[in-house]
């Protein structure tokens, strides 16, 4: 498939596809402003693989990285999330109606047993 135009949503999305791009958010949520090779500690992966999801993660703006002196530092930006939130706010409640109309069914098919 050709990717034309990336929006906002489709790196946010992407970026959060992978596993260890979404433990490497979840520890800067944790513990903001962490240099680069203390973020990449505890994951079994080189540190060249940890600066390729960290590039990843940049590029959809997740992360935003400051430098001072040799350090690295990267702290997590939540704000592309807001958009992904919005649309899976839709289909949340979708299923939401979905499955209140199947519980108004079971209750009814409880009330007609008894």
């Amino acid at each position: 498939m050709v990717k034309f135009q990336e929006t906002q949503l489709d790196r946010t999305f992407s970026a959060l596809s992978d596993p260890t791009r979404r433990a490497l958010l979840a520890r800067l949520e944790g513990e903001d402003g962490l240099s680069i090779s203390d973020l990449a500690r505890p994951f079994p992966v080189s540190l060249p693989a940890i600066m390729k999801h960290l590039d990843v993660l940049s590029d959809a703006g997740l992360v935003t990285r400051s430098k001072q002196g040799r350090t690295v530092s990267c702290r997590l930006n939540a704000e592309p999330m807001e958009e992904a939130m919005g649309w899976l706010a839709r289909y949340q409640r979708f299923w939401t109606q979905r499955l209140d109309a199947l519980e108004a069914m079971l209750n009814a098919q409880r009330q007609e047993k008894t």
